[in-house]
């Protein structure tokens, strides 16, 4: 999969952000326009913002030099495109114009793997007909700025083929970024259409004078925490943008509608922040609205968001993303400080159901509850533990079992493992019946041999490996990162080998169980390399300096009883009745106060890590908050009583 040079078709705002993103990840870019005067700009553009990290400490002054010098322009399509590897076509959202520009692109690009289209909404399919191989085809939609914002959804057409669908996939990984896969093709895909939703709901309630906007946005953003409110979101996307997105919408879907002042207002030239005037009015200093929690406390929230959990959950019903990936597109995209799909929980079944059927006798069937919503309702959860392929996940209260399932490669972890890990944890995390998490792995051969080789292979095949090979580094950081930040205590259940990645992975976890066969190690020094998924900090803070260095030099073996002498593991198990003496462990956790259990963890990991003073400053901070638990009066009362407490997290 050798990618060197991308031609990026479009120079605004997007354009001109995913070629920035591109060469800051060490690709050669072209970017092209029809106006040398719009390649200017966007260049500048890129300049300062590139100007911007420097002066924030991001960046170097030479890494930021280098970046720019691998930015071409070109007003010449043909010319532009003829030796890239991949195209990415993001010029202004009419199915014309983007048609136009792909057939030139396919037509001119002599050597292209991948022809991809940021477009926000226009189905793929509809697009792909302008092309003469569209198996290379499909979506890629980038979100605003993309400099910043981590998700891109890659939407697959009904003739993308396999190797495309991987091609883009690897690159948007490469990028930095985070793909969310939409298997089925949809006017709008994942976020947008959610967000259609929410903004013809919150346009209706207004237009009949049911709330005012700042009254909406001010609901939105100070009580359910997001970052803006829909109407200063409008704003900042640009009007516009929204109506385009809307129109494609309901074009083909008359389940969608939107209020026509939207249309006056692009017609009057009141674009929103780009014009300083839309929903708001803007300063030249570009601040925001005075938006006060206040103006959002009489709004009903039921009635403004169940819409858009309901488009979400028929997201899933209609199987165009898993429930992980909308989930995921979700909180990436919108920027929301937890699933969307929590505040079910918060929601009352009959108001949901009530708020539904008022507005879909005012606006019709597209507020019809489906089938999927009422499983959230009724489990207060939407994801699939069925939907992994390389792990187990498992309920089985108080405890969330994640079992790594490669047993024939003895649970090695691929690239694959690694993404499904870190959405089992944030799933479990959530799951308000689980008290305790396991991670364990499939058989008894082994918790994991660590790296999978062959399923890594492909960093031995870049122009730059090393690049690539801190990318994978870090993202297993981020995944053991995870693991760490779980509120809920993590034991790891070692039976059978645990080597390099598959001890760090076990190292990430707060206690470790292991049984009297296991062996455990980080040998990756006898390959040549040291290990990169914390291994080399992690050690030290279970044994010390002394002892990690001579587990990291050495790289060899260590068997279970003298692991638990150095302080590896916390206790060593009967091989017999390795689980049963799993589970009898995390029972005792999980009869434990599930708030304090979350702030000691907290505390404990952030020891080392931090000054004396700061430690002892939030420990004061955080014992002071238990007071207002009840499982704090329910411990003490147990105690007086000379029973056993019943904690319930409140």
């Amino acid at each position: 999969m050798e990618i060197s040079k991308l031609a990026v078709i479009g120079a605004g705002a997007m354009g001109h952000g995913i070629a920035q993103v591109a060469a800051m990840h060490g690709f050669e870019v072209v970017m092209v326009d029809i106006s040398e005067e719009a390649l200017r700009s966007a260049l500048e553009r890129v300049r300062l913002s590139l100007e911007r990290s420097v002066e924030r400490g991001r960046l170097s002054r030479e890494d930021a030099d280098s970046v720019l010098s691998r930015i071409k322009t070109d007003s010449s399509l043909d010319r532009a495109v003829v030796d890239a590897d991949v195209v990415i076509e993001s010029v202004f959202e009419d199915k014309d114009v983007k048609a136009n520009v792909l057939r030139r692109a396919e037509e001119c690009a002599e050597r292209v793997r991948l022809i991809a289209t940021n477009t926000s909404s226009i189905p793929i399919n509809e697009l792909a007909e302008a092309l003469s191989r569209p198996e290379r085809f499909l979506g890629m939609h980038f979100f605003n700025p993309p400099q910043v914002i981590e998700l891109v959804e890659v939407i697959l057409g009904d003739r993308t083929s396999s190797e495309t669908k991987d091609l883009a996939v690897s690159l948007i990984e490469r990028l930095g970024k985070t793909p969310v896969l939409v298997k089925r093709d949809v006017p709008g895909f994942v976020v947008n259409r959610v967000i259609a939703r929410l903004f013809e709901t919150v346009s209706h309630l207004v237009a009949r004078g049911t709330y005012g906007i700042e009254e909406v946005d001010s609901a939105l953003k100070f009580r359910l925490g997001m970052p803006m409110g829909a109407f200063e979101l409008a704003d900042y996307v640009g009007l516009d943008v929204l109506l385009a997105i809307m129109k494609v919408l309901t074009a083909r879907d008359s389940t969608f509608r939107y209020d026509q002042r939207l249309e006056e207002k692009v017609r009057s030239g009141e674009l929103g922040l780009k014009s300083r005037k839309g929903f708001y009015a803007y300063p030249p200093t570009g601040a925001g609205p005075a938006l006060s929690p206040e103006k959002g406390k009489n709004v009903n929230l039921v009635r403004l968001l169940a819409p858009a959990i309901n488009e979400a959950a028929r997201l899933i019903e209609d199987q165009v993303a898993g429930p992980g990936e909308v989930d995921k597109a979700l909180r990436l995209g919108l920027n929301l400080p937890t699933s969307l799909f929590a505040h079910v929980r918060n929601f009352k079944r009959e108001e949901v159901l009530r708020a539904l059927e008022e507005l879909e006798v005012e606006l019709g069937k597209g507020y019809r509850p489906v089938r999927t919503l009422f499983d959230l309702l009724d489990t207060g959860s939407t994801t699939d533990r069925n939907s992994f392929e390389e792990l187990i996940v498992k309920v089985d209260p108080p405890i969330g079992w994640v079992i790594l399932n490669r047993p024939q490669r003895l649970n090695a972890v691929s690239p694959k493992m690694l993404d499904e890990l870190e959405v089992a944890i944030k799933m479990l995390e959530k799951e308000a019946s689980v008290r305790v998490l396991v991670l364990r792995g499939s058989g008894e051969r082994a918790f994991s041999v660590g790296a999978d080789v062959f399923a890594f292979a492909e960093t031995f095949n870049e122009v730059d490996r090393s690049k690539r090979a801190t990318e994978l580094s870090e993202k297993y950081h981020r995944v053991t990162g995870t693991i760490e930040s779980c509120p809920k205590p993590v034991i790891a259940a070692i039976n059978g080998f645990a080597l390099g990645g598959g001890l760090e992975l076990a190292l990430a976890c707060d206690l470790r169980l292991a049984s009297e066969r296991a062996e455990v190690g980080l040998p990756e020094i006898r390959l040549g390399l040291i290990p990169g998924g914390g291994g080399t900090q992690k050690v030290v803070r279970s044994v010390g300096v002394m002892r990690a260095m001579e587990i990291v030099l050495l790289g060899e073996r260590i068997k279970a009883d003298e692991a638990y002498k150095i302080g590896l593991i916390n206790k060593v198990v009967s091989a017999e009745k390795f689980e049963e003496e799993v589970r009898e462990y995390a029972l005792r956790l999980a009869e434990l106060p599930p708030i304090a259990l979350g702030y000691a963890k907290l505390l404990v990991r952030n020891a080392l890590d931090s000054h004396i003073s700061d430690g002892l400053r939030l420990e004061s901070i955080l014992f002071g908050k238990l007071f207002n638990t009840k499982d704090l009066v329910e411990g003490i009362s147990a105690f007086l009583a000379k029973r056993r407490p019943e904690f319930k997290g409140e």
